[in-house]
């Protein structure tokens, strides 16, 4: 089973910078590919970049050059580097895993607010 747990979301300033961490329960996480997501009020989840046990990465493009995805293996974590934040950046972001070579994403956090007032 693999527990995901998400921190560092809070409100902050247009053109801010956060950086969100993700915690993952489980011995293998090195063979698990990472993900964020985000979901906004009334809008669908949306894919923001993923990354592989090999450090290769993937971006959504309304993320692409303002967020970074990367991950630590000896801790067990993933993070989000969020840079210029817009006010339309607001949302709930969520932590996901999935195994490599796997098309759905089965392991979900519980997500972390993220609100950028302009």
């Amino acid at each position: 089973q693999v527990q995901l747990a998400e921190s560092g979301g809070r409100g902050v300033q247009a053109g801010d910078s956060l950086r969100l961490s993700c915690k993952a329960s489980v011995r293998t996480f090195s063979l698990y590919v990472m993900g964020w997501f985000r979901q906004a009020p009334g809008k669908d989840r949306e894919f923001l970049a993923a990354i592989y046990n090999t450090a290769s990465t993937v971006y959504g493009d309304s993320v692409k050059g303002r967020f970074t995805i990367s991950r630590d293996n000896a801790k067990n974590t993933s993070y989000l580097q969020m840079n210029s934040l817009k006010p339309d950046d607001t949302a709930i972001y969520y932590c996901a895993a999935k195994p490599f070579r796997t098309d759905t994403w089965p392991h979900w956090g519980q997500g972390t607010q993220v609100t950028v007032s302009s």
